[in-house]
């Protein structure tokens, strides 16, 4: 785990910075709704370039761009949100978008626009779990699982981490039988999370691999995505991070998903 230590310590954090007080070790959602908060909800809104590097299990590589939106809706951390990402190479995937307006307490809304077929896809609750554009992570890993989903205990404090595991609600809407996610204490960035199998057995791993402060927030610039039943891994290098941005939120309406908002998108 040095490498974990010593990518957030390279960042120069401090919570008393951030504003945020220190969660008690014993109330483990508290951490787990910082740590959610921190990943998915710095700032009102915000927007960055994404390189995406997909390597398959015989080292082939395959890549995208992107650029991605995001606004929080009211001003609660993991409350309700809208996402945009808009993809602009290569040329096959030139104008494909993929939208999600995330709920509280229900399933969140997906969309995906293919232009190709000029055809908008809903994606059920059911597919939130596959595959993302071809990538190790998931659809639902590009808005974040809500921290009310799953059943949380603190295994474990050391000096630099909470070690939390976390069991689903709702079993049967998800491949994992529990994760594990270590959470710095400092920044309550998730740096790492593990996924293991009905039998026990870790398959896919998340981990953050470089932490930069921008515009005064702790910002994952760097993070991967492990799968070993399908093989290699996916990289995401994220540039051109901009936060509070004051986008609208008619940004986010389905008009958009044909006709990409450009001058937010530049």
């Amino acid at each position: 785990m040095t490498i974990f230590r010593n990518v957030v310590a390279a960042a120069g954090l401090s919570l008393v910075a951030m504003g945020f007080a220190a969660a008690q070790d014993s109330d483990v959602q508290a951490i787990v709704d910082r740590a959610s908060a921190t990943a998915y909800y710095q700032g009102a809104d915000g927007k960055a370039t994404v390189h995406m590097s997909i390597k398959d299990a015989q080292g082939r590589e395959r890549t995208r761009r992107f650029t991605i939106l995001r606004k929080d809706i009211g001003d609660e951390d993991n409350g309700e949100q809208r996402f945009y990402v808009h993809f602009n190479r290569p040329a096959d995937v030139n104008g494909t978008v993929f939208m999600v307006w995330k709920h509280v307490g229900r399933d969140d809304d997906r969309w995906l626009y293919l232009p190709a077929l000029d055809l908008v896809k809903r994606i059920a609750a059911a597919d939130e779990r596959t595959s993302f554009v071809g990538s190790h992570f998931f659809y639902e890993d590009v808005s974040g699982r809500g921290p009310r989903e799953d059943n949380h205990e603190l295994a474990q404090t050391t000096d630099t981490y909470y070690v939390v595991d976390s069991t689903p609600k709702k079993p049967d809407t998800v491949e994992f039988s529990r994760y594990r996610s270590y959470i710095h204490r400092e920044t309550y960035i998730p740096v790492k999370t593990e996924y293991f199998d009905q039998e026990g057995e870790p398959y896919r791993t998340y981990q953050a691999l470089e932490v930069e402060t921008i515009e005064g927030y702790p910002t994952v610039v760097k993070a991967e995505m492990a799968d070993s039943r399908i093989g290699g891994k996916t990289v995401l290098g994220y540039s051109a991070v901009d936060y509070d941005l004051g986008l609208p939120t008619d940004v986010f309406a389905e008009r958009y998903l044909r006709n990409p908002p450009r001058q937010y998108l530049r």
